[in-house]
This record gives C-alpha cells, sequence and structure tokens, in this order.
C-alpha cells in the first residue's frame, strides 16, 4: 500500500507594505518605464550598424563602447577587463573580442609591461563605428530638444547626469547576490 499524501493549500501571498512616494517620484518611475521601452529598441545601435558596418550585432557595439570607455577611464582595455564591465563570462568576452577582431574593428596589441598580455584597441573601422555612434546619438539629442531653450537643455544636461550618476554608484555597490546594496532583496 502506497502512502499518499494530501494535496496542500497553494501559498498566499504575504502582503508587502509599499514605501508611500510622493507624485513627482511617481512620474519619473513611470517615465524611467518608457525611456527603458524605447531604449531597450536600441535606435542609435542599429542606425550606426546600418550606416558604418552592416551584419554588426549591437553586443558587438556594447564591446567597442566598454572599450571606449574603459580606455577613458586611463585603465588598460584587456579581454578581462571588457568581460568585467559587461558582467559576462571571460570566455564569452574573449569569443566577442576575437569575432571584432576578425572583422577588423577592434586589434589586439602586445602589453609593454607583460607581453603576455594582449591590449584591445580600436582600429581606423572601430573609430569610424564610435563616431557614427556618437553623431547619431547626438543628431536625436538635438532633434528632441531643439524646440528646449538653452536654459533648459543645461539644466536637463546637469539633472540627468547626477541622476544617472546615482544609477551607476548603485550598480557598482551591488553585492554578489545581485541586489543593489541598500534596497531589500526581491521577493
Amino acid at each position: 500500500m502506497t502512502k499518499t499524501t494530501p494535496p496542500q493549500k497553494p501559498l498566499s501571498p504575504q502582503p508587502v507594505e509599499q514605501p508611500v512616494h510622493d507624485d513627482v517620484i511617481i512620474d519619473i518611475g513611470q517615465t524611467l518605464t518608457r525611456m527603458r521601452f524605447l531604449t531597450g529598441r536600441r535606435i542609435v545601435g542599429r542606425i550606426a550598424i546600418a550606416n558604418v558596418a552592416p551584419g554588426l550585432e549591437l553586443t558587438d557595439l556594447d564591446v567597442l563602447d566598454v572599450s571606449r570607455r574603459i580606455a577613458q577611464a586611463g585603465e588598460e582595455v584587456t579581454v578581462g577587463a571588457i568581460a568585467d564591465a559587461m558582467r559576462i563570462d571571460p570566455s564569452r568576452g574573449s569569443r566577442l573580442v576575437a569575432d571584432l577582431v576578425t572583422r577588423g574593428i577592434l586589434r589586439r596589441d602586445a602589453s609593454q609591461e607583460d607581453g603576455r598580455r594582449s591590449l584591445i584597441a580600436p582600429t581606423e573601422l572601430g573609430n569610424t563605428l564610435l563616431s557614427e555612434i556618437r553623431s547619431v546619438k547626438h543628431g536625436l539629442i538635438e532633434k528632441m530638444t531643439g524646440d528646449w531653450s538653452e536654459q533648459d537643455r543645461q539644466d536637463f544636461a546637469r539633472l540627468f547626469a547626477r541622476f544617472v550618476d546615482g544609477f551607476e554608484d548603485i550598480y557598482q555597490s551591488t553585492d554578489k547576490a545581485g541586489e543593489p546594496a541598500g534596497l531589500p532583496p526581491h521577493p
């Protein structure tokens, strides 16, 4: 005779006390959601690829942009640094970089400090692609803010940079569990 266990009642969700936010915070949150949907379409990258390097993937642009940002920060651009910045596995980072080297967008140079390490740098085509990305991005921003006053543009630039800096601070303080520091874990 087999013993059967009676069906268990489904767990009912426990009410979570939601913090009360003012209307401005709610408006910012809703606007961020709209922006996430728009930026998720990767319009700038798609236009730049179509104009300069048809056949590239959006991830390829991410590698190129991350390598540019690492170099601007004065750090050595290596496959490991690119993988860390993109939060991907080093072997995936290596494959992505190798593909861009094969396509002539990135090149490998020997490190002057350690000949066993390769430094990654954009080629002329890579620099052209980066320029095209900037051109497309700046053109879109000019179009979106074309009827704004110069003061509105300056205020927006300053406040938006401050907002994104705060976002980056939270992102960079993310702990190993993947939860932003200072925030409760996801249920």
